[in-house]
């Protein structure tokens, strides 16, 4: 399948003509850094001010250069076809390590979505690019890799924040497996490569380095919601729905942190053993701490759909719903991201997806405990 998507990917470029949004912009941004503007608030694009972290530039500096200063549109296209290709490899690797999903599920992952193709050989977001590192990092830490894992997770945070909706699962993890003291290691690790990184920018202004790169209190634009649409503009931006949707998302988590906790200190009992089975402990926490974030997001564009595409199939197999159910709540979060401009219908149909989805993960969990004995028995 990962053969048959190089192909794929390769027609998709020569057939499908490139639609530019934020490409663009992207290179002018970068390009004032490489011409030696590090004061943060100044680098801008056609779509507006920089606002992701410094490993964005970075990376996106590297894409300049081997673009021909980003005109090379094709050029840029297959290079993201490679980390799509590179990110399905990660992704099946996880995958095929829990055993969890059967094969036949992975075709979903590979072939089915117009959405995901589009995100990354069409549009060149750099969505894709923070995806790569998460999944990458994952993969490490099943290993037991814990400190590059770190290094490569903050990596991924620093080219885009959406990785921090992961942070609640790797903190408990952290604690888990290493205790407070390696936990306070990892941390220092995160927080020390964000500030090399940073280093340049926050030496020249840290107040406009850190608004412009993490800015929290960001306001998206209503027109393009994916999963609000079915809301009066007026409350999509009133900052109080704002602030109950951090309170649902605190309390989502409250609630599934105790039941993470267990698992992942399970995963660090069982893992020494070489279990390959024991990794469906570590990665539902992750899995579902993103999709929790993703669903109490204040606004989803149509690129956000990578943040958890690739986990889906996973987070349906540790729901009680049949297959079909299954496969027809993946049918209509596709069907919510293809639809174009979202509609109340389509944004409504989204929310139910997730929330059928948490809930089924709510009620199974309590089956994570057979499995730990099975384990046990096992050694």
């Amino acid at each position: 399948m990962v053969v048959a998507e190089c192909f794929v990917n390769v027609l998709i470029i020569q057939r499908v003509p490139y639609t530019e949004i934020d490409w663009g912009a992207y290179m002018q941004e970068v390009e004032g850094a490489l011409n030696g503007t590090w004061d943060y608030s100044k680098l801008k694009g056609d779509t507006g001010p920089l606002v992701y972290p410094a490993g964005f530039v970075y990376v996106f500096s590297i894409l300049y250069y081997m673009t021909n200063y980003g005109r090379n549109i094709r050029l840029a296209q297959y290079i993201f076809s490679g980390i799509y290709v590179l990110t399905l490899a990660l992704v099946f690797r996880l995958y095929s390590k829990s055993k969890k999903v059967p094969p036949y599920m992975l075709i979903f992952i590979c072939c089915t979505s117009y959405r995901i193709h589009s995100i990354y050989v069409l549009r060149l977001f750099n969505d894709p690019v923070a995806m790569l590192f998460l999944y990458a990092s994952l993969n490490l830490f099943m290993d037991g890799n814990w400190t590059m894992g770190s290094i490569i997770y903050s990596f991924a945070v620093s080219i885009k924040m959406n990785i921090l909706l992961f942070a609640p699962a790797l903190l408990l993890a952290y604690i888990a497996t290493l205790g407070l003291k390696g936990t306070i290691k990892q941390l220092g690790i995160c927080a020390g490569l964000q500030v090399l990184l940073g280093a340049p920018f926050i030496l020249t202004d840290p107040i406009a380095y850190l608004k412009g790169s993490f800015d929290l209190g960001r306001v998206f634009l209503y027109e393009w919601t994916v999963n609000w649409r079915f809301l009066p503009e007026d409350v999509f931006l009133h900052p109080g729905f704002h602030v109950f949707l951090l309170l649902i998302h605190i309390a989502l988590l409250a609630v599934f942190s105790r039941h993470w906790y267990r698992y992942l200190a399970s995963f660090a009992k069982l893992q020494p053993f070489g279990i390959g089975i024991v990794s469906q402990l570590f990665l539902l926490p992750f899995f579902t701490a993103n999709l929790i974030g993703v669903a109490v997001s204040r606004s989803l564009h149509y690129q956000f759909y990578v943040w958890y595409f690739h986990s889906l199939p996973y987070l349906l197999w540790c729901t009680p719903y049949s297959v079909w159910l299954r496969l027809c709540i993946l049918g209509l979060i596709e069907m919510s991201w293809n639809t174009y401009p979202s509609t109340s219908v389509s944004s409504a149909m989204l929310h139910i997806c997730h929330l059928l989805l948490i809930v089924g993960i709510f009620i199974k969990k309590s089956e994570t405990k057979p499995l730990e004995v099975e384990n046990r028995k096992a050694m």
